[in-house]
């Protein structure tokens, strides 16, 4: 029965051909990618393993092709993107042969190159901005609501009913607890992983809710409730905020309050004052906080008092621990589960530390390149530019804030499942949308700015 994971990719294929690409990527990729595990697939003997999302994404990009690529134009910053996805795909050759690394040479293709080509080409250049960020928004608060359940009862609903379908698979992905509550996961594997997909969900909907992208009347879903009275913007934000705090995961969480520091710079007449509020919050707050942490974490798991000193010990001893393993394959890495374990220290909760692991520093400085630098240009584009109106509606500066979340999120867990197609899909948004340049909502394009004249001065003819 696992065959059922290429039900989306017949669908996309059909909706791509019959509609376009863009709505088969709106409405049938996205909803796979974000409803749907990524931990169940189709397993075919000899070939890649497809889950859902995988064979959608694929279906969709070979239609996209052979219309010509609308939409996609090379930026230099591509080759970054491209280049990780070949270093990677190479270093597990190099590690294992390529039976055993097709899958991840397909991974990829599929939740990283194709996600960043599809989202650069179909949403910007065609107009989809709040199309796609309303779908991704709808998406996460479903999952939100589903996972009310969760939380209530400590069962994983998408395992209950979708497991049985896919005899074996997805059994290590099991559900934690903390203070006594089950940590939501959804169908993203672990809470961790939901927690990032929720946060980078929020920002995205506080975005569309200063944009005024949602209508001023109360949530269809809710209409017929004497309560609660919200509108559609303030529901969907109370439920993406809901959905990060029930996966009780702290790391995300600080991800979050740091993010909302640096979005809070476009919500202000005058953003230079931000710049100054945000770099006392970085030197006089995180970093002075972050020494503290080092102290506090540096006592070794066998001094610590706490469960969170001790699990915070741990982290720290990952890094002395395996830098140095890590370094006698610095290159290309071990491979992607062949690295020597330390005992005791199997699990590796910093994703930096294991992509240098397992695939090397190349790899690991083309994806700082890509979530430092993406950070980087998105405020530089937004400080060069006047305060959209209403304030807040800078994309820049929210999807700055995603990038923050990633930043910080991934040093607590390993980047996996729909987390990496999620940051790819966001770079290729902003990578469009700093080539375009336009401050567009509630759906429209704003029309092109006029070139610049010939010559600086007038030409009257009498």
């Amino acid at each position: 029965m696992a065959i059922l994971a290429l039900i989306p990719g017949l669908l996309a294929a059909y909706f791509a051909v019959v509609r376009s690409p863009q709505f088969a990527f709106f409405n049938v990729y996205l909803p796979a990618l974000l409803l749907v595990p990524d931990y169940y697939r189709w397993i075919a003997p000899g070939l890649p393993d497809p889950t859902s999302n995988q064979a959608a994404a694929l279906a969709i990009f070979i239609v996209f092709i052979t219309r010509g690529a609308p939409g996609y134009q090379f930026t230099p910053f591509d080759l970054v993107v491209y280049c990780l996805a070949a270093v990677i795909s190479y270093s597990e050759y190099r590690a294992s042969g390529y039976n055993d690394a097709q899958n991840l040479m397909f991974t990829m293709l599929t939740s990283v190159v194709i996600p960043y080509v599809l989202a650069k080409s179909l949403v910007e250049p065609l107009g989809g901005r709040v199309a796609f960020a309303k779908k991704i928004v709808i998406c996460l608060f479903t999952v939100a609501i589903i996972c009310l359940y969760e939380s209530r009862f400590g069962v994983n609903p998408w395992q209950k009913i979708i497991g049985p379908f896919f005899s074996g698979q997805g059994l290590g992905w099991i559900i934690t607890f903390r203070w006594g509550l089950a940590r939501c996961a959804g169908p993203y594997g672990h809470a961790i992983l939901a927690g990032v997909m929720m946060v980078s969900g929020y920002r995205i909907q506080r975005w569309l809710h200063w944009s005024g992208a949602w209508t001023r009347q109360r949530h269809p879903l809710f209409k017929w409730l004497p309560w609660p009275k919200l509108t559609e913007a303030e529901m969907y934000t109370l439920g993406m905020f809901g959905g990060a705090l029930i996966t009780l995961v702290k790391g995300p969480w600080l991800a979050g309050i740091i993010a909302a520091v640096v979005v809070f710079i476009g919500r202000m007449r005058n953003r230079w004052i931000g710049v100054g509020i945000l770099l006392v919050f970085i030197f006089g707050i995180c970093l002075p906080g972050f020494i503290a942490f080092l102290q506090w974490a540096g006592v070794g798991r066998e001094n610590a008092k706490t469960e969170n000193q001790e699990t915070a010990a741990y982290r720290l001893e990952l890094i002395t621990n395996y830098t140095d393993i890590a370094a006698k394959e610095a290159t290309w890495g071990w491979g992607l589960i062949k690295w020597p374990k330390v005992p005791g220290q199997e699990s590796i909760d910093n994703y930096y530390l294991l992509l240098f692991l397992q695939h090397g520093k190349i790899a690991l400085t083309l994806y700082l390149i890509i979530l430092i630098g993406m950070t980087a240009r998105l405020i530089r584009h937004a400080m060069q530019r006047p305060n959209p109106e209403p304030l807040g509606s800078s994309l820049a500066f929210s999807l700055a804030g995603v990038y923050v979340c990633y930043i910080i999120s991934v040093a607590t867990v390993y980047m996996g499942n729909q987390t990496v197609a999620l940051l790819f899909l966001i770079t290729g948004w902003a990578e469009s949308y700093m080539r375009t340049g336009q401050e567009q909502t509630m759906g429209t394009v704003t029309a092109p700015t006029a070139p610049p004249p010939l010559y600086r001065f007038r030409r009257i003819l009498t």
